[in-house]
């Protein structure tokens, strides 16, 4: 609570100018049984009508301050709920950018979701009712008792007693509802992330029939969100009874020993009156106490989920390096690397040693499960290695400022993922201050140009979420341009050209020539990778030979089973 609660701190001027206005509207409601015990005693029995009158318009004019104080509260409370909770989105989307894979994987996307949208709106709620009504119904419950106290201190005994029992009643409810509803919010992440899964996977369920199957998922972990939810209301709820049972209690024992005190001129009218206005004033200022024993319980809950995200640990410390050696010619050097992910058991990647220079291309062959996307991810420092070093330029990538070291990479996934929005504002994605011409060499590189240009609008074509309205093939090579519009030094295809037929992949790996970069090719295809400078064959995350196709048909018993198997016996005994 405390480092969610610290977000509060710029905001502490308009929030002490709603707190005095919640204040001014206590201290009128403090006041008001106190002048009706006076309009009662000195104007009333007394037949005072003047009297009655001066202090009723007093009271009136009394409540249109306050009115007017409630006014302006709820709008600086907005305003500072409304802040935090957009500070509170904003640094957290902010550190779930910055943090390494390993760490990233620590929470599921549907849970982040949860905690950036549901917890925080939970806090941001509080912090609004806390400014308005919550901080008021305590002071409410305190000057009150004060204040019957000082009306008639024999009769506000029976508020002085009763309330501290009410007080440790909420208390330990409050304790015991925060528990609960952590765990609604923990079954609310189980929703989302089935939810997301369906959305996301809807087409293959529909092509194996699974929707029966899937639904009874959602149905599961729904029932479960609406079971919880319910046993946390229901068990919020029993204050009420309790708190009504024991004040009313309260005000009955005031209006018996109340009745027998004015009737022996041991008190007056307008006392009791005072005193059971003060009771029933602090009664609905306790039973509000069950709201904010439900809504503290579901922020405290929601605080300690969204400080876990702020309080994790990026998980890799950026550097300094902002420029690579221009004097070296080996662009890109792997040293001793070993890389398991984290909670594995045993390495991905295990003693790999190999150079590549300025400008080579290599291709990286292997099984699935091998580790040749790690392997890729290991470059841009997507993930530290676990033992060994990794060089670009001459430097340890631990060293570079990872905002320099990205700049000068051009990355392709395996899975070509574009952005909602135009066919141009998913290319500039890759470089915002690219221009037309240099999207059209890229675009014209990567063998989509055309494609574009034969589309109705051409390059403010919307694209639908991740690329629905595209083929593969399409997908794929609007990713490679993407990357191509970076200029990289250093270019990573993962397997990026499978969705190409080999005529186009073929066009494209001639336009690559132009493009002065280190490229690094993952491919499963022989011919793509007997284009490239040299191989190099992983198996098991272990480096099993590097060459040329020449040199690895004679070394390589697995390259040359992976040769005969597509190329053909006869093309083998002739290389």
């Amino acid at each position: 609570m405390r480092k969610v609660f610290s977000f509060l701190k710029p905001y502490r001027f308009p929030m002490w100018i709603a707190i005095i206005l919640m204040l001014v509207e206590l201290t009128v409601e403090l006041f008001h049984p106190l002048l009706l015990a006076r309009i009662i005693d000195e104007g009333v029995m007394t037949g005072d009508f003047d009297m009655v009158v001066r202090w009723g318009l007093i009271m009136v004019g009394m409540s249109f301050l306050a009115f007017l104080s409630g006014v302006i509260n709820s709008f600086y409370a907005a305003h500072v709920s409304q802040s935090t909770g957009y500070d509170l989105r904003h640094s957290m989307y902010s550190r779930v950018q910055s943090f390494a894979f390993s760490k990233l994987q620590k929470f599921e996307t549907s849970s982040l979701i949860t905690r950036m949208t549901n917890d925080v709106t939970q806090v941001q709620n509080t912090i609004f009712m806390s400014l308005r009504i919550m901080m008021r119904a305590p002071l409410l419950v305190i000057g009150g008792t004060i204040m019957a106290l000082l009306v008639n201190v024999k009769l506000a005994l029976f508020l002085v007693v009763t309330i501290p029992v009410l007080i440790f009643f909420l208390v330990w409810m409050m304790k015991k509802g925060g528990k609960m509803f952590r765990d609604v919010q923990a079954k609310l992440d189980q929703v989302n992330h089935v939810m997301r899964e369906n959305l996301k996977g809807i087409r293959i369920i529909k092509a194996f029939v699974r929707r029966k199957h899937e639904g009874g998922r959602f149905k599961k972990e729904n029932e479960g969100l609406k079971d919880g939810t319910i046993q946390a209301l229901r068990w919020m709820e029993i204050t009420i009874p309790i708190l009504l049972l024991l004040m009313n209690g309260a005000i009955i024992g005031v209006l018996w020993f109340g009745a027998i005190d004015v009737g022996a001129n041991q008190a007056q009218v307008g006392e009791v009156v005072a005193i059971i206005n003060y009771a029933t004033r602090i009664t609905s200022a306790l039973t509000v106490f069950s709201m904010i024993i439900i809504v503290f319980s579901r922020a405290r809950a929601s605080a300690s989920r969204i400080a876990e995200v702020l309080e994790t640990d990026i998980g890799m410390e950026d550097g300094e390096v902002a420029e690579a050696d221009t004097e070296n010619d080996v662009h890109l050097h792997f040293e001793n690397v070993s890389f398991r992910y984290p909670n594995a058991h045993q390495n991905v990647l295990q003693n790999l040693t190999f150079s590549v220079n300025k400008g080579e291309t290599i291709a990286i062959l292997g099984a699935t499960g091998s580790g040749k996307s790690t392997l890729f991810q290991l470059i841009p420092r997507l993930y530290d290695v676990g033992t060994g070093s990794v060089l670009v330029g001459g430097e340890d990538v631990r060293e570079w400022n990872m905002k320099k070291l990205r700049q000068m990479i051009g990355y392709v996934p395996q899975e070509s993922l574009l952005f909602s929005g135009s066919i141009k504002e998913n290319l500039s994605w890759g470089r915002e201050d690219v221009t037309e011409e240099e999207m059209i060499v890229a675009a014209k590189a990567a063998q989509i140009h055309d494609t574009i240009e034969a589309l109705p609008k051409q390059y403010e074509t919307k694209i639908g979420q991740k690329g629905v309205n595209l083929s593969g093939g399409q997908k794929q090579r609007l990713s490679i341009a993407r990357a191509l519009i970076r200029y990289p030094r250093i270019l990573l295809l993962d397997d990026s050209t499978s969705a190409l037929d080999m005529r186009t992949e073929k066009k494209f790996l001639r336009a690559l020539e132009a493009y002065s970069c280190t490229t690094l090719v993952i491919t499963q295809k022989l011919k793509t990778a007997m284009e490239a400078d040299r191989i190099i064959i992983l198996d098991e995350g272990e480096l099993l030979a590097v060459g040329t196709h020449e040199e690895l048909v004679k070394q390589s018993s697995l390259y040359q089973q992976i040769a005969q198997s597509q190329l053909g016996k006869e093309t083998i005994n002739h290389a």
